[in-house]
């Protein structure tokens, strides 16, 4: 089809499309004006992540599909950095090996992606960041049944609650939102709100002559 084919969509189509996006951001609106409720727990995690950090744990992320990706925007910012520039900090998106995931779900089923590695890597003092929108996603409970026997903390990110992942993670943020897609959304701002939390913990600072 040739570009002076295409049809110019008729004004009610756009009035209709425009109607949606507004619709969109006005959940999302309304629901990060709901997150402040879950700065104290974020500020916590950062405060404690940091604190394990300096002695000697790490951190494990896993999720399934836009969580995944919140897993690895995590890591990513730990690894390298947020704002300010300071050590890499160890962390690992469980979902980012390949080899290890398409092994395990060919061998053991795709529930059991994350446990065997959380098995495999997590020790006594270490952090699981599990994300879930449903928080029912039967890899990630089972990531978190895993981290819990062997001693990792687990929290959970979460959508609406109750839900199973919550219940049964160490402490959880269930967001109020009306779609997936604005739960993770504001689990993004969550990633970045626990990235500041930890950077002030552990007394990160703009290098000298750079912006705040």
């Amino acid at each position: 089809m040739s570009v002076d084919s295409v049809q110019p969509l008729r004004p009610t189509e756009t009035l209709a499309g425009v109607d949606l996006v507004t619709e969109h951001l006005a959940a999302l609106a309304e629901a990060a004006g709901r997150a402040g409720r879950y700065a104290a727990t974020i500020s916590g995690w950062g405060s404690e992540l940091a604190r394990r950090y300096e002695n000697g744990a790490h951190l494990l992320a896993c999720g399934n599909g836009g969580s995944a990706a919140e897993a690895l925007h995590l890591t990513g910012e730990l690894v390298g950095r947020f704002r300010h520039d300071r050590r890499p900090l160890p962390a690992v998106a469980l979902c980012a090996d390949s080899a290890a995931h398409t092994a395990i779900a060919n061998d053991y089923g795709f529930d059991e992606v994350y446990a065997r590695q959380v098995t495999a890597w997590g020790r006594p003092g270490d952090v699981l960041v599990a994300f879930s929108t449903s928080g029912t996603s039967p890899n990630v409970v089972a990531a978190a049944k895993a981290a819990l026997e062997s001693g990792v903390t687990v929290w959970a990110l979460t959508g609406p609650g109750p839900n199973p992942l919550a219940s049964l993670a160490d402490d959880a943020v269930a967001v109020e939102a009306p779609t997936t897609a604005t739960v993770q959304e504001i689990h993004l701002s969550l990633v970045h709100a626990l990235c500041i939390a930890l950077d002030d913990a552990l007394g990160v600072q703009p290098a000298v002559g750079t912006p705040s």
